[in-house]
């Protein structure tokens, strides 16, 4: 909102006004019992909640061993090498038979038997084109194929998928880069706080003895129980 005199003005009188309406429930006693009183008691539950995570995140900062260890998975999980590559996909393994066999005479032929006979529609009229891809994306067969071809040779036998029978070529390959340790920084800032706080939170509740009596006080827990989970699902917001 606009910060001017008008807008204060108007939030000044909304404050009085809300001041003034809550002194009066006071006098009549509705902070003390009812609906109004256990509102007052969840909302004194859940501020103090959150305000004891954002307590525990700007006190608990993660470490260059957390850091290096997260890191180190997103490493091995981007390293490798991913390629450029083609192929042809039909129903049935003849059909994948004939097209390899048109390929060993005259592999220029490829983009035109794509178009004419591949059944997938997101690369067919593009003569088959995929773009670089890392294989670990791809259905296992498919991705262990691409992986066995050198640059510009071609699957001698039909490669079986879920989808149909393939028919691959390999364009290119290059060596994936991983990002760098402070470019994934930020996430994972937050997910390290959120992991942190999660097992604390649960070394808590381990901790805790929570007894539930009756259907009114199981209902009651399951409320307290939503209400308690918010702070930790804020923790990514907090950690900014």
């Amino acid at each position: 909102m606009p910060d001017n005199p008008e807008m204060r003005k108007m939030v000044i009188d909304n404050l009085a006004m809300a001041s003034l309406v809550a002194q009066e429930a006071v006098k009549k006693g509705l902070d003390k019992s009812g609906d109004v009183a256990d509102q007052l008691e969840m909302m004194k539950t859940n501020v103090l909640a959150q305000g004891y995570v954002d307590d525990y995140l700007k006190n608990s900062p993660v470490t260059d061993a957390e850091y290096a260890a997260e890191y180190a998975k997103i490493k091995e999980a981007t390293a490798g090498s991913e390629f450029s590559a083609r192929h042809i996909l039909v129903d049935k393994e003849e059909d994948a038979k004939a097209i390899i066999a048109k390929l060993k005479k005259d592999v220029k032929q490829f983009a035109a038997l794509a178009k004419a006979q591949s059944k997938d529609p997101g690369s067919k009229d593009k003569g088959g084109e995929l773009g670089w891809f890392d294989p670990r994306s791809m259905v296992p067969e498919f991705g262990t194929a691409v992986t066995k071809l050198e640059k510009g040779k071609f699957t001698e036998e039909p490669v079986k998928s879920q989808y149909g029978y393939h028919v691959i070529i390999v364009d290119d390959s290059r060596t994936k880069e991983a990002p760098t340790l402070e470019q994934v920084k930020p996430r994972l800032t937050q997910q390290i706080q959120q992991q942190n706080l999660k097992k604390f939170l649960d070394g808590l509740k381990e901790k805790a003895k929570i007894e539930i009596i009756g259907e009114k006080a199981a209902s009651a827990s399951a409320s307290a129980s939503a209400a308690a989970s918010a702070p930790a699902a804020a923790a990514p917001a907090a950690s900014k």
